[in-house]
Order: C-alpha cells, then structure tokens, then sequence
C-alpha cells in the first residue's frame, strides 16, 4: 500500500496519516491546531502528498 500512497497527488486522512507514520487521532489534532497543511473538499479532509513531505522537511 505505501508505493500506492507514494504515487497518490491527494491524501485521505487514513493514508496522510500512514504517509507520516502517525495515527489518525494525531492528524485529527494537527488539523484543529491548524498545524498541518490540508484542504477541505465537500466536507472531508484531503491533504496534498508534496505538501505533507514539505511540512516534514520544515518541521525537523
């Protein structure tokens, strides 16, 4: 599943959350803390893969 994740542009939250290795309870508080770059599509996040390997390399 992680190479389908790695082509993937678009994230759900379940596979934002294995991309970075966390549970889905850690991106759900990112989010409220606007701590995490994400995008709200009719209601759902969705998170763009190079904006999430960005957000990584800013926040070592």
């Amino acid at each position: 599943m992680a190479n389908e994740i790695d082509d993937k542009e678009i994230l759900t939250i379940e596979e934002a959350a294995e991309y970075l290795s966390l549970g889905k309870r850690s991106i759900y508080k990112l989010i409220k803390e606007k701590k995490i770059p994400f995008k709200k599509i009719l209601n759902k996040f969705r998170f763009v893969r190079k904006d999430l390997k960005d957000w990584v390399s800013d926040n070592k």
